[in-house]
């Protein structure tokens, strides 16, 4: 599962520095694919190219939140999610609709950090 912030964020922007993947963003602030990653593009399957500097809309404009695409609930770096082990109201919690199994997380982190473009 990805991790998502609920409403009870008190935006105090503990868990941004934690994340290792970027995927961590104000509430109203624009998130890029290649911020804190090796992305420089993302080919979707519809044949779609975004490029990593390419802002994105946020998906908060009152808390901050995380972009599940890039969120690997810190799999490959930290035995925990580091949002959630921050967080002083324990609002970083699992995403029960985004679903991905450890094999899942650690395929995303290597995507998100390859030393070459992603295509």
């Amino acid at each position: 599962m990805a991790i998502m912030i609920t409403d009870e964020c008190i935006n105090c922007g503990a868990c941004e520095p934690e994340c290792p993947n970027t995927a961590i963003y104000e509430g109203g602030m624009n998130w890029t694919w290649g911020g804190g990653t090796q992305l420089e593009k993302v080919e979707f399957p519809d044949g779609t190219v975004v490029m990593g500097t390419d802002k994105q809309e946020p998906v908060s404009d009152e808390f901050y939140y995380i972009v599940s695409d890039k969120c690997t609930e810190c799999t490959g770096f930290h035995e925990e999610p580091q949002c959630a082990a921050v967080c002083p109201v324990d609002c970083c919690v699992s995403d029960p609709n985004w679903e991905e199994t450890k094999e899942e997380l650690l395929a995303k982190k290597e995507w998100l950090h390859a030393e070459t473009a992603a295509d």
